[in-house]
């Protein structure tokens, strides 16, 4: 029977500490456990977390291909046959179509980064529309139904 006053841990979970550098009979005197000779063996040895001993490093190592811009900007994509989608599944109100309609309806992944409507698909309902960038083909079926388009600046 187990009372709380007599509960002791498992065997072999507690270990002793090593103590490092508290003299020989310590089982870890003389070089306190860093080895022999070198950098890591001494005071106040600091390197890089990339350093590799003097070895050729990994980001040196892999070859190099192409070109990123750190400018560019990834859009996520719309088209308007999932706008009219919504419609016929009545997810949409007042026809007015926007980041956060779109990302609670599952569109787009985030609401805050920026979207463009291209035009793959019919439109047949009349839609207010809010987006970063318009497909010139998206523009005319939106407009050909009656609908509004605003583009909004970043």
């Amino acid at each position: 029977m187990d009372i709380l006053s007599n509960l002791k841990p498992a065997k072999g979970s507690n270990k002793k500490v090593k103590r490092i550098g508290r003299g020989e009979g310590s089982g870890h005197g003389g070089t306190a456990t860093r080895g022999m000779n070198g950098q890591r063996s001494r005071a106040g040895a600091k390197y890089k977390v990339w350093f590799e001993g003097g070895q050729m490093p990994l980001q040196r190592r892999i070859p190099k291909r192409g070109f990123h811009s750190p400018f560019k900007i990834d859009y996520q994509i719309v088209n308007i046959g999932s706008l009219q989608k919504l419609i016929d599944d009545k997810k949409v109100e007042d026809g007015i179509i926007n980041a956060v309609s779109l990302y609670k309806n599952g569109l787009i992944s985030k609401a805050a980064a920026p979207y463009k409507v291209l035009g793959s698909g019919e439109l047949k309902a009349k839609l207010n529309v809010e987006a970063y960038l318009f497909s010139a083909s998206a523009k005319e079926k939106i407009e050909s139904v009656g609908g509004t388009i605003k583009e909004i600046k970043s």
